[in-house]
């Protein structure tokens, strides 16, 4: 993928992209919630610049990156926009000081190790604790069991919790009961911010007491190979 820079969004894709963040809205507010409570971040993993630029000029201000290559890329060639920049994919230990750099937000933290390496290179950075309620060890996060100790491990080396993330595992039961734990484990760890929800189950995570929603290909469409 090529990334170049640009000054706006195309016209057309700004449209596109109006036009889904308002049927977005639409699906959160159907299941009961305000549309305003609820935070969008744009995930912009294998676009281009061009849709970040979009994003923000249809009133996002989160853009959500996996790959810390192209976060890096994309926040340098969108300097002079005012946007969060997620870093929502697993955490690599021999990226950490550069991811740090260019996140303002690491949302995949699920280890001891991690939290070592950014309270050494990124002192006070703000994070998520990532929850895994597959049990699967496929996939990034802790064990919902593992989430109480990891997050008071990150709080005493003066890192910032500000919530918990989970990816929800296949299946609306098991969706439903990983939000629902999610929520809970929160309220209980006094973190407001739950990030929960993607493309698929925007209103189910809504209904379950999400903050924000990580959104791509329902604001952006298929995803560019």
């Amino acid at each position: 993928m090529t990334i170049s820079p640009a000054s706006s969004a195309d016209g057309e894709l700004l449209e596109r992209v109006r036009a889904n963040l308002s049927r977005l809205r639409e699906r959160i507010a159907s299941s009961g919630r305000d549309p305003a409570s609820v935070r969008v971040v744009a995930v912009t993993k294998t676009f281009g610049v061009d849709e970040v630029r979009a994003a923000y000029q249809a009133g996002l201000r989160d853009v959500g990156e996996n790959y810390v290559d192209e976060l890096c890329a994309k926040r340098a060639l969108a300097d002079d926009l005012d946007l969060q920049w997620h870093f929502l994919g697993a955490l690599q230990t021999n990226k950490i000081a550069r991811v740090a750099h260019c996140a303002d937000l690491l949302s995949g933290v699920s280890r001891t190790r991690e939290i070592d390496l950014i309270a050494r290179r990124a002192p006070g950075h703000v994070i998520d604790v990532q929850v895994d309620f597959t049990g699967e060890g496929t996939r990034n996060g802790a064990s919902p069991s593992e989430v109480p100790a990891l997050v008071a491990y990150a709080r005493a080396q003066q890192l910032r919790v500000r919530g918990l993330m989970v990816v929800a595992p296949h299946g609306e039961a098991a969706t439903r009961s990983a939000f629902q734990q999610t929520t809970q484990l929160a309220d209980e760890l006094g973190l407001v911010e739950r990030s929960m929800g993607m493309s698929d189950d925007v209103e189910l995570a809504c209904e379950l007491g999400t903050t924000e929603v990580r959104i791509g290909r329902a604001l952006f469409g298929p995803r560019v190979a």
